[in-house]
């Protein structure tokens, strides 16, 4: 179980950033407080719920909650009570039902209400106001989840996985961010940190006691299990690139000279007209954007002008647009005309593409028309090239397994699984590794240095966990929480 952070609350309530770092600062007040704020989405809708969350909370939604029953909200045991929320005239604001939690069985471990009012600006306003004239304060963003944290509910992975949970675009994403709040990744760093808190001991028995009648610490079967951590640092590791684009995304931008399929193609993967077509060259200005989904990414799809020397100050912006479309891009796809053959236009086009830091996916296009052509000299070399008809749809799939694969890479790694999708975690176990390979490189060498090695390890996956994370770090992420979560 993950430990209280109690160093995060200081005496001023406040997280301290370290100077000039840029962090984002939360307001962390007294944990006394108790807190609220709205948890459902602005607009109208069925439902919208006013939540909080403290030891008060209890008792300011009876100061305004009339039971439908004549019940006692903060003496009964019932958890879910039917009424009506009074202002201060006594007037009715709205029917509602009130759902109690009561600590230590609850989403923060604190006493917690939730009043469902109906949904829609004006009831949820009316409730959320009468209830910080009764003494809660508004929350902060991701305070509520902030609170299961420090109060040893959920670790640092889990809280960001609840983030991850509700910005999921995909299903592969939502199954990455479940397995994670569930604790696949966090049972796994902690059995790392047990490992490596196992060899510490180890080595400072060995620092202490050197001359004691004792049997030999520093074996080999210590390296082994070393390894074998390693290793396991290693997969997961392994696991960040299609963590990060499971939760991110990606951007393809298709490039090729005018008339070539690119609009065409672009509505073919859509598999709908969102992009004009037409004959004419030149047709496509500006940028347009849409999301596909490629095996579980999210992926945003963008179509640019045609490459080409321009003939007017729009079209010129257009191309100017394109090549910072391509910039941007994770994959470029390359539309290429399989019934004309290359223009010096192409090869300058081709070279223009290699010159780029990004990976370029071939797409022969009008194969319908020009079945069995060859990709000419001028474009070989990139990815694919794959065979398609944007008009159709012949080769659609196995373009979008190709993308998919270019993405993702040939490992398949299943969401469930449970895998690490921030920079910041990345980073951190990215450190670890190297600390314990420098274990290993000098396992034979002074303990004392063994020891720093290991206490580097283990420091850097507990800012993982959240046992050792910088308050800055905190600060920054529980800000880009929503406030009603």
């Amino acid at each position: 179980m993950p430990h209280r952070r109690g160093p995060l609350v200081r005496e001023t309530g406040v997280p301290t950033p370290a100077k000039d770092s840029g962090a984002v600062s939360i307001m962390i007040q007294s944990p006394e407080d108790t807190i609220a704020a709205v948890s459902t989405p602005p607009g109208e809708g069925g439902i919208g719920i006013v939540r909080l969350s403290g030891p008060d909370a209890v008792a300011v939604a009876a100061r305004i909650f009339v039971s439908s029953t004549r019940r006692d909200v903060a003496r009964d045991s019932r958890r879910v009570f039917h009424g009506h929320i009074r202002d201060a005239q006594g007037g009715m604001i709205d029917e509602v039902l009130l759902h109690v939690m009561r600590a230590p069985h609850s989403y923060t471990r604190e006493d917690v209400v939730e009043i469902n009012c109906h949904g829609g600006a004006g009831p949820v306003a009316a409730v959320l106001n009468e209830v910080l004239r009764h003494g809660a304060r508004l929350a902060q963003p991701g305070e509520f989840t902030l609170r299961a944290f420090l109060n040893g509910r959920i670790d640092l992975v889990q809280a960001e996985a609840v983030a991850d949970h509700i910005r999921a675009r995909t299903n592969a994403g939502l199954r990455a961010a479940a397995a994670a709040a569930s604790g696949a990744v966090s049972k796994e760093l902690h059995v790392m940190a047990a490992e490596l808190a196992d060899a510490l001991a180890r080595v400072e028995a060995s620092v202490d006691f050197p001359d004691d009648d004792l049997p030999e610490l520093l074996d080999e079967s210590l390296r082994q299990r070393l390894e074998n951590t390693r290793a396991r640092m290693q997969a997961l590791l392994g696991t960040a690139e299609a963590g990060r684009l499971y939760r991110e995304g990606a951007s393809i931008a298709i490039a090729g000279r005018p008339n070539v399929g690119k609009s065409s193609l672009f509505n073919a993967l859509l598999r709908d007209a969102r992009a004009i077509v037409s004959a004419q060259p030149g047709t496509t200005r500006d940028r347009i954007e849409e999301t596909i989904t490629l095996s579980g990414v999210p992926v945003r799809l963008v179509d640019t002008a045609g490459l080409r020397q321009a003939n007017d100050e729009v079209e010129r912006i257009g191309v100017s647009i394109a090549r910072e479309a391509m910039q941007a891009a994770d994959i470029i796809l390359f539309v290429v005309d399989a019934t004309s053959p290359a223009t010096n236009a192409d090869v300058a086009l081709a070279e223009e593409l290699r010159g780029l830091d990004r990976p370029v996916w071939i797409a022969l296009n009008k194969t319908d028309i020009a079945r069995g052509a060859a990709l000419p000299p001028a474009f070989q070399g990139f990815h694919g090239p794959t065979p398609v008809s944007a008009l159709t749809g012949e080769g659609l799939e196995s373009l979008e397994k190709g993308l998919a694969g270019l993405l993702l890479g040939d490992a398949h790694v299943a969401p469930e699984q449970g895998l690490i999708s921030r920079a910041h975690q990345r980073d951190s176990l990215h450190r670890a590794v190297e600390a314990v390979e420098r274990t290993l490189a000098r396992f034979g060498d002074s303990p004392e240095l063994l020891g720093i090695d290991l206490r580097d390890a283990i420091q850097a996956i507990g800012e993982i966990t959240g046992e050792t994370t910088p308050d800055d770090l905190l600060a920054r992420i529980f800000s880009t929480f929503c406030i009603g979560k």
